[in-house]
């Protein structure tokens, strides 16, 4: 492959168009090489190899209430303009864009960015240490790379797991390797970036357990690259992963002519006070798991006294339709990862389609428009909404901070010792004076979220007939949660028992039912079975097969992602087929 990219290399003159398709394929053939962090000290950090003494601060603020009430105040949309408008000065960040200047392109940008990470440092007593994740990938025919980063020590290394806030740096316009026309790429992702450094400098000022690291990836737009790499970086030097936190396209509340589904619902439609969470998985998903818990610190920590209260909606699907973010790579290596996007986009960026207007992915990704008769741009002419975008911040600096300082993740063991409750036993972290029971049914949220004190419980009574999915947290002395534990499945009869399994196979209902885009259907597979062929298939109501999803069948809960696309809105009838046999069939609903 060298000596074919060398002659491609030498055939640029005369035939431009031809190597830079071959780079964009070839791109897809290379992974990542020589990835290393460029300051050895913030490489064995994050390794925790470190002496926490070292990094502690004179004063430590690390009590839960402390760190969430001083995020919430001092998250400021003052900051986060400026840093929007700083980005967009340098006209042009595509990952293979200028590294040279010192004003424009990816190269002055990322310095920049490690140039504010400095300058929080100096704030914490230098206790941020920022350095650039390198690594070597033909990426639009430049080689080498940079992400960057900042780490902040926890000050317990008994558990060396780390917590990762993250928004990719580069930009693009319609050619997605065009490092000379414009591309601010204000929306995608100058928000997320702007997130990622305004957390940096204020969550920098208290002390956490757990490490945080503050991430600017690059890469993202010609294929995930930059999180690739920094994703294995971590597995090959056995760094432990706690959470990642990815935010993309997170400040615009304007829906564009078109958006990827599941779409807002049509053009000019404004919604600031929605955040979507995007994550894999659906029964015992750790990532929808970190989801479920991102809600519940909100709603329990910021909601009582939040001037505007924000809708947490956790999602389905791992992304939108057709479309992939920085979480996925972390999600590929076994990591427990979700995405942040806002609840509005403009544009679907189709880049292809003729008639394709909107601003994602072109040069009109910008700050705003100008008034006539205007040299500068006004707040009502902006295409980001700063207090939205602040919103947005707080949520996941409460989520990382309750997740830096948080007891560990218990295990349970359910049954049913009487007719009409659940009896759940901690079985792991039994060290723990209480424990949150997560409880949900139809939905990606819980339904209900308990308390219990001690190890042992069997109160939980009276729940309705149907198949339960239950979940527990442990519970410190200062109320905060851990993540969720492995999920649980308890099928409870009309009069509350659990029923004993009576078929080898069962097709559950799909979760969540309604549905907006995506749904996932599952099945119970109660005893092995031997079997050559397995799917669902999911029809109309005039009998119509519209989708046809290969299922493989293992002992325990197997599920598949129905994405609804286009289809009209209505019922939908889906069925388990076994080597050719109808087994079992059950109706859905999609409501637009």
């Amino acid at each position: 492959m060298k000596l074919n990219y060398l002659y491609f290399n030498n055939y640029i003159v005369m035939k431009k168009n031809l190597l830079l398709l071959f780079v964009i394929i070839s791109s897809n053939l290379f992974s990542q090489t020589n990835i290393i962090c460029t300051d050895s000290i913030t490489g064995q950090v994050l390794q925790g190899k470190y002496n926490p003494l070292t990094y502690t601060a004179s004063t430590i603020l690390n009590r839960p209430d402390t760190i969430f009430k001083g995020i919430n105040a001092r998250v400021s949309p003052d900051s986060l303009q400026s840093y929007i408008f700083k980005l967009a000065t340098f006209y042009n960040r595509n990952t293979a864009s200028d590294t040279i200047s010192q004003t424009q392109g990816i190269g002055a940008a990322r310095r920049w960015v490690y140039s504010k990470f400095q300058q929080y440092s100096a704030g914490c007593q230098n206790r941020l240490l920022p350095a650039y994740i390198q690594f070597t990938l033909n990426i639009c025919s430049v080689m080498q790379h940079r992400n960057v980063i900042a780490v902040l020590p926890g000050i317990d290394t008994t558990d060396k797991s780390i917590i990762i806030i993250e928004g990719h740096i580069d930009s693009r316009c319609a050619n997605v390797c065009d490092t000379i026309s414009k591309a601010e790429g204000v929306e995608d992702n100058s928000t997320g970036v702007a997130l990622v450094l305004e957390l940096a400098r204020v969550m920098s000022k208290y002390s956490y357990n757990n490490t945080i690291v503050f991430t600017v990836t690059t890469g993202e737009e010609q294929g995930l690259y930059g999180a690739s790499a920094f994703a294995s970086y971590i597995k090959a030097n056995g760094i432990k992963i706690k959470a990642v936190l990815n935010n993309d396209v997170i400040g615009g509340i304007i829906c564009g002519y078109t958006s990827s589904a599941p779409s807002c619902p049509g053009f000019g439609n404004l919604d600031s006070t929605q955040v979507r969470i995007f994550s894999l998985g659906a029964f015992n998903s750790p990532h929808k798991g970190l989801a479920r818990f991102i809600k519940l610190e909100y709603k329990e920590n910021l909601l009582p006294t939040a001037n505007v209260p924000m809708l947490i909606s956790v999602m389905a699907p791992q992304d939108r339709t057709g479309r992939g973010g920085d979480h996925e790579p972390f999600n590929s290596d076994g990591y427990t990862a979700i995405r942040f996007t806002a609840a509005n986009e403009d544009g679907d960026a189709n880049v292809t389609d003729t008639a394709y207007k909107d601003r994602q992915h072109t040069s009109n990704d910008s700050l705003g428009t100008f008034k006539r008769n205007s040299t500068s741009l006004t707040p009502d002419s902006l295409f980001v909404n700063f207090p939205y975008l602040s919103r947005n911040a707080i949520i996941n600096g409460n989520a990382a901070g309750m997740l830096g300082i948080g007891p560990k993740q218990p295990d349970i063991n359910l049954t049913s010792p009487a007719p009409g409750s659940l009896r759940i036993q901690i079985t792991k972290q039994t060290q723990y004076h209480q424990y949150r029971i997560g409880v949900r049914s139809t939905t990606n949220d819980w339904d209900s979220v308990y308390t219990m004190t001690g190890t042992l419980i069997d109160t939980i009574k009276n729940l309705p007939g149907t198949t339960y999915y239950v979940s527990v947290m442990s519970d410190d002395t200062n109320n905060i949660e851990s993540l969720p534990s492995t999920e649980y499945t308890a099928k409870i009869t009309g009069i509350g028992e659990i029923a004993a399994p009576t078929k080898t196979v069962e097709l559950l209902q799909n979760k969540p039912n309604p549905f907006d885009l995506s749904t996932y259907i599952s099945v119970k597979v109660n005893n092995s079975i031997a079997y050559h062929n397995a799917y669902i298939s999911v029809k109309n109501m005039k009998g119509e097969e519209i989708q046809k999803l290969p299922i493989k069948l293992t002992i325990g809960i197997d599920e598949v992602l129905f994405d609804h696309s286009y289809h009209p809105t209505g019922t939908y009838v889906y069925t388990l087929v076994i080597d050719g046999q109808a087994v079992e069939s059950k109706q859905m609903i999609f409501a637009d």
